[in-house]
């Protein structure tokens, strides 16, 4: 039951990350860019809902393109799909968690950031 219970708490702080981000109300400036520092201090949970909230984007970006996706210079996302393809929620937190612990001296750095350069661009790399 206290599973099910986790999987809940994720699955709403994602919704609720997700609207913040989609809501028209919602400033740029006022939606907080992730880094290293809030990520070495957030829990797995808190961690896992990040992750979902931009697996669940990549995915409904996905659908929403069908058989007729945007053009590279239109969208990051089939590079961001393409690049993380074979990596589960957890082996992405795994390598955030291992990076920021090799580079304690990079925490300002953006979670987004370092999603793209250490894992969807090695990603897209090796698909080639």
């Amino acid at each position: 039951m206290a599973i099910k219970t986790q999987w809940q708490s994720v699955i709403f702080v994602a919704c609720m990350m997700m609207l913040a981000m989609m809501s028209g109300s919602v400033r740029a400036d006022e939606v907080p860019l992730i880094t290293g520092e809030h990520w070495t201090k957030s829990s797995e949970q808190v961690k896992k809902a990040y992750l979902v909230g931009i697996a669940n984007i990549v995915q409904v970006e996905t659908a929403y393109a069908g058989s007729n996706p945007p053009a590279e210079a239109q969208s990051v996302v089939p590079r961001f799909a393409k690049g993380l393809k074979g990596h589960t929620l957890d082996s992405v937190r795994d390598a955030l968690d291992a990076w920021y612990a090799a580079h304690p001296d990079r925490l300002q750095r953006p979670v987004i950031e370092t999603i793209w350069f250490e894992l969807v661009v090695p990603g897209l790399q090796k698909s080639k």
